[in-house]
């Protein structure tokens, strides 16, 4: 008697093509993953700069509102010139849509305070400049 033995698996193992599939859906799925927490990040800084904003509205300017916030004047200024450039139009967004089909408002295009930024950077400015201007000589 003869036995034959043969060697089944019941798997077969995924050939080249399938593990390519595979590898690319993974990547695909990492890379969606990345661009949807980027969306996320650039919503949460827009809502940030707005909040500053509105900190230096109510603190009356970009010194009074990074003591009170403990941010550095660099920072603040930084976070008003991204509402500035949300006003403008130069948000730094690309304009694609997101999952869903809409095209993500900022919330530096809502905001009521990105006037009252500009304007409060503009008075600082020009008391800057009073307080360091030399004074008139007397005759």
């Amino acid at each position: 008697m003869i036995l034959v033995m043969t060697s089944q698996s019941p798997e077969k193992s995924p050939s080249r093509k399938q593990r390519l599939q595979e590898k690319q859906k993974r990547q695909l799925a990492v890379v969606d993953a990345v661009d949807k927490a980027e969306a996320k990040l650039r919503k949460a800084e827009a809502e940030l700069a707005e909040a500053v904003a509105e900190a230096v509205e109510v603190f009356g300017s970009d010194l009074g509102a990074s003591e009170e916030l403990g941010l550095p004047v660099d920072t603040v200024r930084g976070y008003l010139r991204l509402v500035e450039g949300g006003a403008d139009g130069t948000d730094g967004t690309d304009g694609a849509e997101e999952p869903g089909g809409t095209t993500e408002e900022t919330a530096s295009e809502r905001s009521p305070v990105k006037a009252g930024a500009k304007a409060a950077r503009t008075r600082e400015a020009t008391e800057a400049t009073a307080a360091t201007a030399p004074e008139p000589a007397m005759a």
